[in-house]
């Protein structure tokens, strides 16, 4: 739709169906943005062709936007590691592996929503409390391991934390340092998964 071009209204009825357009049209420019301040409701409700007093209906501000717009996010985030998590079959270690190469590349194709949805100061401004489930995921892929014996029992939620800071380290220098020569992703995250959480060098991935 062109951006200039002003849509009809929504049939009675199809109120939350704008209110996906709008979070579908911010994440988009979020993820071009790669700034949460940048956004404007203005040039979402540009995006979408209606006006902005439309936003409004929705939205209370631009923090309720984004917000929603996050959630959204991790929602479909969740549900595609779910699918990428089931590619590695039943090893528990070779599903933590897909899981975590899986992260590494939705953040190449969504560069501009990870730095939102982490580097972002709206996690200074709001509790994102729906990132939670992210960490619980994380915790359970690692306990996974070591209930099936194939690493050492430890704590998995302080385990599934330090193998967490990691990959974010790995993937935030790719985002934010794209000249740095560093290694595939795969070599650092097998790299991680052996000396963070103890998976045997004759393992095979």
């Amino acid at each position: 739709m062109d951006a200039g071009t002003t849509r009809s209204r929504n049939r009675r009825g199809q109120g939350e169906l704008l209110r996906r357009e709008i979070i579908d049209a911010a994440l988009r420019m979020l993820n071009e943005l790669g700034d949460d301040e940048a956004l404007s409701l203005r040039a979402v409700a540009r995006e979408v062709g209606i006006a902005a007093t439309s936003v409004y209906i929705h939205f209370a501000d631009r923090d309720a936007l984004v917000f929603a717009a996050l959630e959204q996010c991790t929602a479909d985030l969740l549900r595609d590691l779910e699918a990428a998590e089931a590619q590695g079959g039943a090893d528990p270690v070779r599903r933590l592996r897909a899981r975590l190469l899986f992260l590494g590349s939705w953040t190449r194709e969504y560069a501009g929503l990870y730095k939102v949805l982490h580097e972002s100061t709206l996690n200074r401004r709001m509790q994102l409390v729906f990132k939670a489930e992210l960490a619980v995921r994380a915790v359970a892929a690692v306990q996974a391991c070591m209930d099936a014996g194939l690493v050492p029992m430890d704590d998995a939620a302080a385990v599934a934390l330090d193998l967490r800071s990691a990959v974010h380290g790995a993937v935030s220098i790719r985002i934010n340092e794209p000249e740095a020569e560093l290694p595939p992703l795969e070599v650092q995250v097998d790299r991680f998964l052996r000396r963070l959480v103890g998976v045997p060098i004759e393992h095979v991935f």
